[in-house]
């Protein structure tokens, strides 16, 4: 039994989002008291409402159509409701396309973070714990930087009353913009199927495994954290697209074949759960090791946060890009992005 969410009131932020949707049909089976449904989309709010309406297991929930990042909204919430305890899995995720609209990661990903992280500790909520991932790790792409952002965000605003947990994941399957999910959209229509190099890799977790590490990381003891999970061996991406074509092409009888790509703007070849220096150990559970980052004083975070918000509502890419990378100075942007910081000072 989850004791985090025994009889609590509970806030899942993106909560019609896949993994969001998923956390959030795991926990009312732990019978909490309140689910609090948030996400910014009216369409995914509907739909978890109705799953949960559906659903053979009755718990009171509330729905709360907004975004992280409205700080009213936030705080009118977390008065309104008083969640013990927090799954913030809402975030804007896909590589590509915020390397295209840096703006908006920044906004979303970090700002809103600290928006949300701020309040969980002023309205004395008692464990947050964050959706990351691995991009977060010597980031090469804005949304990797952006989450980056959001884990200092949270080792900024746990205190003793509110203890906050970020969890690193990989690529889950079956999630929105999941390449498995792009790879049998590919394969029904024909092909062909897009990877990017024959030698990347990355790590691969289900969407089952994906919300018990977020449950269990809301549950292990000690300090402001990050937890990261064992997951074997990464997966070369090459490999993954010949074994689900070959299971298509044993039902479809037909040859689909691959188009090698090259790397996306902002994508890497491989990711890592940690960096070389960040410090590893492991906690009390097998599947999860504790990552110490170094801690950005309290002043100089809350200074330059605010220089982020400034730069990114004047829309003033330059001014971002700047703070992001005094912040996260392992953050290297990519040429594409780069590219468009010229255009727009041109």
């Amino acid at each position: 039994m989850n004791k985090t969410i025994l009889g609590s009131t509970v806030l899942v932020t993106g909560a019609g989002g896949s993994i969001g949707s998923a956390l959030t049909k795991t926990i009312v089976g732990y019978a909490p008291q309140l689910v609090v449904l948030l996400d910014r989309s009216e369409h995914n709010l509907y739909q978890i409402e109705t799953d949960l309406a559906m659903s053979r297991i009755a718990v009171p929930n509330a729905s709360v159509l907004g975004d992280v990042c409205n700080e009213e909204l936030i705080s009118e919430t977390l008065e309104r409701y008083r969640p013990n305890t927090i799954y913030h899995a809402a975030a804007f995720k896909h590589v590509p396309l915020m390397e295209r609209n840096p703006i908006a990661a920044i906004q979303n990903n970090a700002l809103g973070t600290n928006v949300l992280a701020r309040a969980a500790r002023k309205h004395r909520v008692k464990t947050m714990t964050m959706v990351s991932t691995d991009k977060a790790v010597s980031p090469r792409s804005i949304m990797g930087a952006s989450k980056r952002l959001a884990e200092l965000a949270l080792a900024r605003w746990t205190a003793e009353e509110t203890r906050m947990t970020s969890i690193r994941l990989g690529n889950v399957y079956g999630t929105e913009g999941s390449v498995v999910k792009l790879f049998a959209q590919q394969i029904l229509a024909g092909g062909p199927v897009t990877v990017t190099h024959t030698e990347a890799t990355r790590y691969f977790l289900k969407l089952h495994e994906a919300v018990d590490l977020i449950l269990v990381a809301s549950e292990l003891p000690g300090d402001a954290n990050i937890l990261i999970p064992y997951l074997g061996k990464p997966v070369k991406i090459v490999d993954l697209a010949y074994r689900m074509i070959e299971e298509a092409s044993i039902i479809e009888n037909k040859e689909i074949p691959i188009a090698f790509i090259g790397l996306r703007p902002g994508d890497k070849m491989t990711e890592d759960f940690a960096s070389p220096n960040e410090s590893v150990k492991p906690t009390d559970d097998p599947r999860l090791s504790r990552v110490k980052i170094a801690e950005m004083h309290p002043d100089r975070f809350d200074a330059l946060m605010s220089n982020l918000a400034r730069a990114a509502d004047g829309r003033d890419l330059f001014a971002v890009l700047e703070t992001v990378r005094c912040m996260v100075p392992e953050y290297e942007p990519s040429e594409s992005l780069l590219r468009s910081l010229e255009g727009a000072s041109t």
